[in-house]
């Protein structure tokens, strides 16, 4: 009866649940090909994109929420989720009951992310600037940009739209506002806001 009331006042969460059954074998066959290990209570809004390297590892934990289809999330899904792998031995490391929405997460050397950790919609993880700063080194090493890992802590929220950028630790509980651009670390409980990101309160 619950149930039910429920699919009246919210229809589009019931149809968003019973296509997430219907494409439950295209989500565990991309994992799969992808040799990433499918875990208990994953809830899979649309497989996302994976891009392993070979020689590298992505591990995620348990009762993994990832969302990539549009209508998934009110805040609306720009993209496919893209985990990514950009270089032998890279280690794309997530926790158990991890919630991400529209995320790009890309590890050159590591990313690692906690328990209970949630990613806002359309937000963007990268350990690495991809290309040199310097024109001349672009020229010569076009894709030998700087890396650092990144480390996000039990309990983070990250909101929508968010950047964490190479070389960032985020404490645990910290809070990272919507649009931030995170360049520098963020202390346990803290929340941190803008561009670039700047410690606005600690709680």
């Amino acid at each position: 009866m619950n149930l039910l009331r429920q699919a009246r006042q919210t229809p589009w969460k019931a149809l968003t649940e019973l296509r997430r059954y219907a494409t439950l074998p295209l989500a565990r066959l991309t994992f799969m090909l992808n040799g990433v290990a499918w875990q208990d209570g994953w809830r899979i809004y649309g497989a996302p994109i994976i891009q392993r390297h070979a020689g590298s590892t992505i591990t995620i934990g348990r009762n993994l929420t990832l969302r990539s289809w549009y209508a998934s999330n009110p805040l609306g899904v720009v993209r496919r989720t893209l985990l990514c792998t950009w270089a032998r031995g890279a280690q794309l490391i997530i926790g158990d009951n991890v919630g991400m929405t529209g995320a790009v997460i890309v590890a050159q050397t590591r990313v690692e992310i906690g328990n209970h950790v949630w990613i806002g919609a359309n937000s963007t993880i990268v350990d690495t600037d991809f290309h040199p700063l310097a024109p001349e080194a672009r020229c010569i090493a076009p894709t030998a940009g700087e890396s650092a890992p990144i480390v996000i802590e039990d309990d983070v929220f990250i909101g929508m739209w968010a950047i964490i950028l190479k070389g960032v630790r985020i404490g645990r509980g910290a809070v990272i506002g919507a649009g931030a651009v995170v360049t520098r670390d963020v202390p346990a409980g803290a929340v941190a806001a803008g561009n670039p990101a700047r410690l606005v309160q600690q709680m």
